[in-house]
Protein backbone atom coordinates (compact mmCIF):
# COMPACT_ATOMS: atom_id res chain seq x y z
CA UNK A 1 0.00 0.00 0.00
CA UNK A 2 1.49 3.36 -0.98
CA UNK A 3 1.89 5.82 1.76
CA UNK A 4 -0.45 9.16 2.20
CA UNK A 5 1.64 12.25 3.14
CA UNK A 6 0.95 13.83 6.48
CA UNK A 7 -0.06 10.13 8.25
CA UNK A 8 2.87 9.02 10.75
CA UNK A 9 5.99 6.62 9.26
CA UNK A 10 8.83 5.40 11.32
CA UNK A 11 11.58 6.32 9.27
CA UNK A 12 13.68 3.37 8.57
CA UNK A 13 17.04 2.73 9.95
CA UNK A 14 18.79 3.12 6.78
CA UNK A 15 18.25 6.21 4.61
CA UNK A 16 18.56 6.25 1.19
CA UNK A 17 21.85 8.00 0.00
CA UNK A 18 20.16 9.43 -3.07
CA UNK A 19 16.87 10.64 -3.70
CA UNK A 20 15.27 11.80 -6.76
CA UNK A 21 12.31 13.67 -6.98
CA UNK A 22 9.44 14.88 -9.75
CA UNK A 23 7.65 17.53 -9.06
CA UNK A 24 4.29 16.93 -9.98
CA UNK A 25 0.81 18.96 -9.80
CA UNK A 26 1.51 22.45 -9.81
CA UNK A 27 -1.10 23.21 -12.05
CA UNK A 28 -3.38 20.91 -10.54
CA UNK A 29 -2.83 22.94 -7.30
CA UNK A 30 -3.72 25.83 -8.90
CA UNK A 31 -6.63 24.99 -10.73
CA UNK A 32 -8.33 23.72 -7.66
CA UNK A 33 -7.75 26.53 -6.16
CA UNK A 34 -9.32 29.07 -8.73
CA UNK A 35 -5.67 30.66 -9.18
CA UNK A 36 -3.22 31.52 -12.39
CA UNK A 37 -0.98 28.49 -13.22
CA UNK A 38 1.74 30.56 -11.83
CA UNK A 39 0.83 30.70 -8.58
CA UNK A 40 1.31 26.63 -8.59
CA UNK A 41 4.83 27.38 -9.74
CA UNK A 42 5.82 29.87 -7.13
CA UNK A 43 4.19 27.69 -4.53
CA UNK A 44 6.04 24.71 -6.11
CA UNK A 45 9.34 26.80 -5.04
CA UNK A 46 8.18 27.12 -1.75
CA UNK A 47 7.94 23.39 -1.54
CA UNK A 48 11.43 23.17 -3.08
CA UNK A 49 12.77 25.33 0.15
CA UNK A 50 11.50 23.38 2.52
CA UNK A 51 12.22 20.10 0.29
CA UNK A 52 16.19 20.92 0.61
CA UNK A 53 15.97 22.17 4.38
CA UNK A 54 14.38 18.61 5.23
CA UNK A 55 16.84 16.14 3.41
CA UNK A 56 19.54 18.58 4.86
CA UNK A 57 18.33 17.89 8.41
CA UNK A 58 17.47 14.20 7.66
CA UNK A 59 21.12 13.57 6.59
CA UNK A 60 20.16 12.30 2.80
CA UNK A 61 23.60 12.52 0.90
CA UNK A 62 22.18 13.76 -2.49
CA UNK A 63 19.19 15.14 -3.68
CA UNK A 64 17.96 15.29 -7.63
CA UNK A 65 15.25 17.10 -8.45
CA UNK A 66 13.53 17.28 -11.93
CA UNK A 67 12.81 21.18 -12.13
CA UNK A 68 12.26 22.06 -16.33
CA UNK A 69 12.36 18.72 -19.08
CA UNK A 70 13.82 18.79 -22.33
CA UNK A 71 10.30 18.28 -23.11
CA UNK A 72 9.02 21.35 -21.11
CA UNK A 73 9.66 24.10 -24.24
CA UNK A 74 6.18 23.04 -26.04
CA UNK A 75 4.19 24.44 -23.28
CA UNK A 76 3.01 28.44 -24.16
CA UNK A 77 5.61 31.12 -24.39
CA UNK A 78 4.14 32.97 -21.10
CA UNK A 79 4.30 29.79 -18.71
CA UNK A 80 7.69 29.06 -19.80
CA UNK A 81 8.37 32.99 -18.96
CA UNK A 82 6.90 32.44 -15.67
CA UNK A 83 9.14 29.36 -14.98
CA UNK A 84 12.54 30.54 -15.88
CA UNK A 85 11.52 34.15 -14.23
CA UNK A 86 11.13 31.87 -11.31
CA UNK A 87 14.53 29.63 -12.12
CA UNK A 88 16.22 33.01 -11.82
CA UNK A 89 15.19 34.00 -9.24
CA UNK A 90 15.23 30.89 -6.87
CA UNK A 91 18.96 31.39 -7.64
CA UNK A 92 19.44 34.90 -7.20
CA UNK A 93 17.78 35.05 -3.72
CA UNK A 94 18.62 31.55 -2.20
CA UNK A 95 22.13 30.81 -3.61
CA UNK A 96 23.56 32.55 -1.04
CA UNK A 97 21.43 30.22 1.78
CA UNK A 98 22.53 27.54 0.04
CA UNK A 99 26.12 28.10 0.26
CA UNK A 100 25.62 29.14 3.78
CA UNK A 101 24.24 25.88 4.49
CA UNK A 102 27.05 23.86 3.03
CA UNK A 103 25.03 22.22 0.13
CA UNK A 104 26.65 21.82 -3.65
CA UNK A 105 24.58 23.09 -6.26
CA UNK A 106 24.94 20.53 -9.67
CA UNK A 107 23.32 20.86 -12.72
CA UNK A 108 22.31 18.60 -15.48
CA UNK A 109 20.76 18.97 -18.56
CA UNK A 110 21.82 20.87 -21.94
CA UNK A 111 22.63 24.31 -20.89
CA UNK A 112 19.84 26.22 -23.02
CA UNK A 113 21.92 28.19 -25.88
CA UNK A 114 19.07 30.75 -26.10
CA UNK A 115 19.04 32.46 -22.59
CA UNK A 116 22.65 33.26 -21.35
CA UNK A 117 21.41 34.85 -18.45
CA UNK A 118 20.10 31.61 -17.10
CA UNK A 119 23.37 29.65 -18.61
CA UNK A 120 25.37 31.93 -16.40
CA UNK A 121 23.31 31.58 -13.23
CA UNK A 122 23.88 28.00 -13.32
CA UNK A 123 27.30 28.19 -13.81
CA UNK A 124 27.61 30.45 -10.73
CA UNK A 125 25.67 28.75 -9.05
CA UNK A 126 28.15 25.69 -9.51
CA UNK A 127 31.02 27.45 -9.00
CA UNK A 128 30.31 28.98 -5.53
CA UNK A 129 29.16 25.92 -4.58
CA UNK A 130 31.27 23.28 -5.92
CA UNK A 131 33.56 22.93 -2.77
CA UNK A 132 30.78 22.11 -0.28
CA UNK A 133 30.85 19.17 1.59
CA UNK A 134 26.91 19.16 2.65
CA UNK A 135 23.91 17.76 0.45
CA UNK A 136 24.75 17.41 -3.11
CA UNK A 137 21.64 19.09 -4.55
CA UNK A 138 21.42 18.36 -8.46
CA UNK A 139 19.02 20.40 -10.66
CA UNK A 140 18.10 19.11 -13.67
CA UNK A 141 16.99 21.88 -15.92
CA UNK A 142 16.68 21.53 -19.42
CA UNK A 143 17.29 17.66 -18.87
CA UNK A 144 15.84 14.27 -20.40
CA UNK A 145 16.69 10.90 -19.98
CA UNK A 146 17.46 9.64 -23.16
CA UNK A 147 19.10 12.76 -24.38
CA UNK A 148 21.61 12.04 -21.30
CA UNK A 149 22.09 8.67 -22.42
CA UNK A 150 22.41 9.43 -26.25
CA UNK A 151 24.80 11.95 -25.69
CA UNK A 152 27.56 9.77 -23.39
CA UNK A 153 26.88 6.95 -26.51
CA UNK A 154 28.03 9.65 -28.36
CA UNK A 155 30.93 10.61 -26.63
CA UNK A 156 32.04 6.95 -25.87
CA UNK A 157 31.51 6.61 -29.76
CA UNK A 158 34.04 9.62 -30.15
CA UNK A 159 36.56 8.15 -27.77
CA UNK A 160 37.01 4.58 -29.65
CA UNK A 161 36.93 6.63 -33.30
CA UNK A 162 40.20 8.52 -31.66
CA UNK A 163 41.67 5.12 -30.68
CA UNK A 164 41.26 6.06 -27.00
CA UNK A 165 39.23 3.30 -26.46
CA UNK A 166 37.82 -0.02 -27.81
CA UNK A 167 34.39 -1.39 -28.38
CA UNK A 168 34.67 -3.98 -25.80
CA UNK A 169 35.88 -1.44 -23.28
CA UNK A 170 32.35 0.00 -23.27
CA UNK A 171 30.59 -1.60 -20.26
CA UNK A 172 27.69 -0.61 -17.95
CA UNK A 173 30.21 1.75 -15.83
CA UNK A 174 31.48 3.10 -18.37
CA UNK A 175 28.56 4.34 -19.82
CA UNK A 176 27.55 5.09 -15.97
CA UNK A 177 30.61 7.21 -15.60
CA UNK A 178 29.96 9.03 -18.90
CA UNK A 179 26.20 9.95 -17.56
CA UNK A 180 25.72 13.30 -16.36
CA UNK A 181 25.59 11.96 -12.96
CA UNK A 182 28.85 10.39 -12.56
CA UNK A 183 30.01 10.33 -9.42
CA UNK A 184 27.10 10.74 -7.41
CA UNK A 185 25.66 7.98 -4.79
CA UNK A 186 23.72 5.34 -6.84
CA UNK A 187 20.27 6.01 -7.19
CA UNK A 188 18.06 4.82 -4.33
CA UNK A 189 14.63 6.23 -4.24
CA UNK A 190 12.66 8.43 -6.95
CA UNK A 191 9.26 10.15 -5.58
CA UNK A 192 6.70 11.52 -7.51
CA UNK A 193 4.06 13.85 -6.31
CA UNK A 194 0.48 14.36 -7.85
CA UNK A 195 -0.26 10.74 -7.67
CA UNK A 196 0.92 10.27 -11.03
CA UNK A 197 2.77 6.65 -11.84
CA UNK A 198 5.48 7.28 -14.33
CA UNK A 199 8.94 8.31 -14.84
CA UNK A 200 8.97 10.90 -17.57
CA UNK A 201 12.03 10.54 -19.37
CA UNK A 202 13.72 10.92 -15.75
CA UNK A 203 16.91 9.62 -15.12
CA UNK A 204 15.97 6.39 -16.72
CA UNK A 205 19.40 4.68 -16.72
CA UNK A 206 19.97 5.44 -12.47
CA UNK A 207 16.69 4.09 -11.84
CA UNK A 208 17.09 0.53 -13.02
CA UNK A 209 16.93 -0.47 -9.48
CA UNK A 210 15.31 2.36 -7.57
CA UNK A 211 12.53 2.28 -5.50
CA UNK A 212 9.63 4.33 -6.63
CA UNK A 213 7.10 5.60 -4.36
CA UNK A 214 4.27 7.48 -6.00
CA UNK A 215 2.25 10.46 -3.33
CA UNK A 216 -0.99 11.37 -4.17
CA UNK A 217 0.33 14.57 -2.48
CA UNK A 218 0.45 17.77 -5.18
CA UNK A 219 3.97 19.60 -5.21
CA UNK A 220 3.04 22.77 -3.73
CA UNK A 221 1.72 20.65 -0.66
CA UNK A 222 4.89 18.56 -0.42
CA UNK A 223 6.82 18.97 3.26
CA UNK A 224 9.13 16.99 5.39
CA UNK A 225 5.94 15.05 6.83
CA UNK A 226 5.50 13.53 3.02
CA UNK A 227 9.15 13.14 2.63
CA UNK A 228 9.30 11.01 5.42
CA UNK A 229 6.53 8.86 4.34
CA UNK A 230 8.15 8.25 1.42
CA UNK A 231 11.26 7.48 3.35
CA UNK A 232 9.12 5.08 5.45
CA UNK A 233 7.93 3.45 2.61
CA UNK A 234 11.37 2.97 1.22
CA UNK A 235 12.21 1.58 4.17
CA UNK A 236 9.67 -1.08 4.48
CA UNK A 237 10.80 -2.39 0.30
CA UNK A 238 13.28 -5.17 0.46
CA UNK A 239 16.08 -4.43 -2.12
CA UNK A 240 17.05 -7.46 -4.03
CA UNK A 241 18.41 -6.27 -6.84
CA UNK A 242 17.26 -9.30 -9.32
CA UNK A 243 18.77 -11.60 -6.13
CA UNK A 244 16.90 -13.68 -4.00
CA UNK A 245 15.88 -12.90 -0.27
CA UNK A 246 16.35 -15.03 2.67
CA UNK A 247 13.48 -17.54 1.28
CA UNK A 248 14.48 -17.73 -1.55
CA UNK A 249 12.16 -15.71 -3.24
Amino acid sequence: MQPVAGEPGALPQSLPRHVAIIMDGNGRWAKARGLPRFEGHRRGVEAVRRTVRAATELGIEALTIYSFSSENWSRPATEIADLMGLLKRFIRNDLATLHEQNVAVRVIGERPEHDAEISALLDEAEQLTRGNAGLKLTVAFNYGARNEIARAARRLAEDVKAGRLQPADITPERLGDALDTAGLPPLDLVIRTSGEQRLSNFLLWQAAYAELVFLPVLWPDFDRAALEEALAEYGRRERRFGGVDAAGR
